[in-house]
């Protein structure tokens, strides 16, 4: 059965910590973390299971975000109706990334974050991901656009930044002609 997870809010302070690496093999408690975490952001997505379990749509999440301050994410990206891809990395690291710089023209949103953040998040445009998975076997993506942003952002929360960190105060919001928005 389907137990929603329970997911720290930015006021918490571990959240702003640095996370370690996580070792192998994955404890069986880290793994069905991971399995739970796929489940509510694939639900979170899928508009009956959304209001039925009462979610908020997210497509990421980190294990800081669980109170657990191990370098784990999961990604569950719709590539289209109702079809998903899951990431799941252990200590994932951006290998390369774009010069092109790139933002959701919407701004970015957080599990975490349960209020709206006025602002565009500067991020790259493609970037390349490696990592492991649960199994311990080296892993690589290339991501770009909406899947890149997603991964800048769940990295970030091993490193204790929140998105709105990355928001220019100066400056919140680009034009076209500053930046792509996407």
């Amino acid at each position: 059965m389907f137990k929603k997870l329970d997911i720290l809010d930015e006021r918490d302070p571990r959240l702003r910590k640095k996370s370690i690496e996580a070792t192998f093999p994955l404890s069986k408690e880290d793994k069905k973390l991971i399995s739970r975490a796929v489940d509510h952001l694939t639900y979170s997505q899928i508009e009956e299971y959304e209001k039925k379990y009462d979610l908020r749509p997210g497509m990421g999440l980190a294990f800081p975000q669980l109170g657990l301050n191990k370098r784990i994410i999961i990604i569950v990206h719709e590539v289209e109706e109702g079809v998903f891809d899951n990431y799941v990395f252990i200590n994932p690291k951006i290998v390369t990334e774009s010069a092109e710089i790139i933002a959701a023209e919407a701004g970015e949103g957080c599990l975490s974050v349960n209020r709206d953040v006025d602002g565009h998040v500067p991020r790259h445009a493609r970037v390349t991901v490696e990592g492991y998975d649960e199994q311990g076997n080296k892993i690589r993506v290339r991501a770009r656009e909406e899947l890149a942003i997603a991964f800048q952002h769940e990295i970030d929360h091993l490193d204790g930044i929140l998105f709105f960190d990355r928001i220019d105060s100066d400056h919140p919001f680009y034009s076209e002609h500053e930046m792509r928005l996407i």
